[in-house]
């Protein structure tokens, strides 16, 4: 495989997105910010009272949400992107210079709920989700294949804090899977008997590059936005990732044979058993986030083969670490609750299907890593936000996904209502700027002992390049050009910090919602004219109406928890 040359005092950045739905509001917000301090700190890296150690991102990763927007940040490398430093005017002003905010914040309406009960996505006897998601094919399109390029100033080479080859990949839930066997030797069989087993996680992954004939490393497919060399595929991948089961549209992908059968996620071992013959190859994916919704062991991995740091000691040693993985994960874990030992049918469908899952995330080889408060090989920004009164003091501190207005509802809220996702947006930025003043550092030692970090800092001893925390270290990423560390004010409709609505405001939904289920009653499955005429009756004179309500109250009680109504 071709490899870039490992350059001298030069830290590798590797980026991992977490799932969250609308909550890649915030994911968004994240990495607007981070590209901002990555592009300030790349135009003084090096001169007189400057820090010159080189950070480089070679690889970005995520699922779900996240995947979709390490996808959108590809797209944005090449088109150019302006950061969203301050709110808009109007909060419900769009902002299409930036592909982030446009793709996340201003999605193709501000009242997204409407546009998702809507039911022209619904024939006989054809229903492919629950609410109407034809909205995501329009935003990926938008990102991918703009429809005015000869207007793009697009940028010939990456900026130069990215690989000039930039590894992009995606989670996928691969529902019908790769098949695979072990021979068994059968009591009714001279013959060793296959035991047919079944791989459903997946990989979609890129190479981003602005070379118009590049060399394809194996398994991974060049992505040219500007040449739409691959842009098909990639539109393809980012909807797979982020179709959440059920909720929204399985979705298909097509990707030829070979970069499937050389996908570079996968160990030899796997690789060799699952081998495919079809060209291209076809699956029907749901949300990648389902199977794998952090995939920083993939991310670590790529890291650990693109940096030559293969020691896991050194990968883990402040004082000897070239390299580590940053997280952003909008839906932190928290710490579990008791179960309750009850056998009621339903409980235990939940318990079971949660259970499912969690074990499917689970990645053995690292827990021990995760339990070591000394690992230096990875880092995790979530969201956290404080409101401080007139004289400074802290009158709200609230961290993980309560803080965060898009995190109601399974991570659905955002679409309720725009100014929920501007909030998590620059809480995002905020989360982010904090994060690499404070967190993103390596102590005194390190800065001695560390090549990469005891050249960078030579001679420098700005107090400015230092942690504000207690435990004072050195900035990885140094803030050279940022002076206000406060978050963003911002005038909601509720007249607060905190977004928050009527309940007339999601009351307005109900006709809509009873027009959406009675549809999706209708149509689940096909039945003969008189069955229907009766089904249509029990549906319009009770079903529609019991389920309306049934989800209103849920959503209502959901918002509650979240202190996102009004007065109530």
């Amino acid at each position: 495989m071709l490899k870039e040359k490992r350059k001298d005092n030069t830290f590798y950045l590797g980026i991992c997105m977490a799932g969250a739905v609308s909550a890649g509001a915030y994911t968004a917000g994240v990495m607007d910010y981070l590209l901002e301090a990555l592009e300030a700190y790349e135009r003084h890296r090096g001169k007189p009272g400057y820090p010159s150690h080189r950070v480089e991102i070679p690889v970005m990763g995520g699922a779900s949400a996240g995947g979709m927007t390490a996808i959108i940040t590809a797209a944005a490398l090449q088109q150019g992107i302006t950061p969203v430093k301050v709110p808009l005017a109007k909060l419900s002003d769009e902002c299409p210079k930036n592909l982030l905010y446009h793709s996340w914040v201003d999605l193709t309406n501000e009242d997204m709920f409407s546009v998702m009960l809507e039911t022209n996505d619904i024939t006989d006897g054809h229903v492919v989700s629950a609410l109407n998601c034809k909205f995501i094919a329009e935003i990926a399109k938008r990102a991918m294949t703009p429809v005015n390029p000869q207007k793009i100033a697009w940028k010939k080479t990456l900026p130069s804090f990215f690989s000039k080859r930039l590894e992009l990949f995606t989670t996928l839930s691969n529902l019908a899977g790769f098949t695979y066997d072990e021979l068994f030797i059968a009591n009714n069989s001279a013959k060793r008997r296959p035991y047919y087993m079944y791989i459903h996680n997946d990989f979609a992954c890129f190479e981003l590059t602005t070379e118009t004939t590049p060399k394809m490393h194996p398994g991974w497919m060049p992505l040219n936005i500007q040449t739409g060399e691959n842009s098909e595929i990639a539109i393809q991948a980012a909807m797979a990732t982020g179709a959440f089961p059920v909720g929204l549209k399985a979705r298909e992908l097509k990707r030829p044979m070979e970069v499937v059968n050389k996908n570079p996620l996968f160990d030899k071992r796997t690789l060799s058993a699952i081998q495919v013959k079809e060209d291209p190859y076809k699956s029907l994916n749901v949300d990648g986030g389902m199977i794998n919704n952090e995939p920083f062991d993939k991310v670590r991995a790529r890291l650990i083969a693109i940096s030559g740091q293969s020691s896991s000691e050194d990968y883990e040693n402040f004082e000897k670490f070239n390299s580590t993985v940053l997280m952003v994960a909008p839906f932190p874990s928290t710490k579990p609750t008791a179960i309750g030992f009850s056998a009621k049918l339903l409980k235990v469908i939940g318990l079971t299907l949660s259970a499912m899952i969690s074990q499917m995330r689970t990645k053995p080889s690292e827990i021990s890593d995760a339990r070591n408060p000394e690992c230096a090989g990875q880092f995790l920004i979530d969201p956290s936000r404080e409101f401080h009164d007139q004289k400074g003091i802290v009158e709200v501190d609230i961290e993980g996904d309560k803080a965060i207005a898009c995190g109601a509802l399974g991570g659905f809220s955002g679409f309720l209502n725009k100014e929920f996702r501007v909030h998590d947006y620059f809480l995002g930025r905020y989360n982010c700027k904090i994060f690499l003043r404070d967190y993103f550092t390596v102590p005194d030692k390190a800065k001695k002992n560390n090549d990469i970090f005891r050249n960078g800092y030579e001679g420098i001893t700005d107090e400015k390049y230092r942690s504000t925390t207690t435990a004072k270290g050195w900035q990885i990423i140094p803030l050279v050009e940022e002076t206000d560390f406060s978050f963003p004010e911002m005038v909601f409709s509720s007249g607060k910090k905190w977004p928050q609505q009527n309940w007339s405001a999601i009351e307005r939904f109900r006709s809509g919602l009873k027009k959406r289920l009675e549809a999706l009653i209708l149509n689940t499955v096909k039945i003969k004219p008189f069955k229907r005429f009766l089904l249509w009756i029990g549906t319009r004179l009770l079903l529609r109406g019991m389920l309306t309500k049934a989800v209103l109250e849920t959503i209502k009680e959901e918002l509650k928890v979240w202190h996102l109504i009004k007065n109530e």
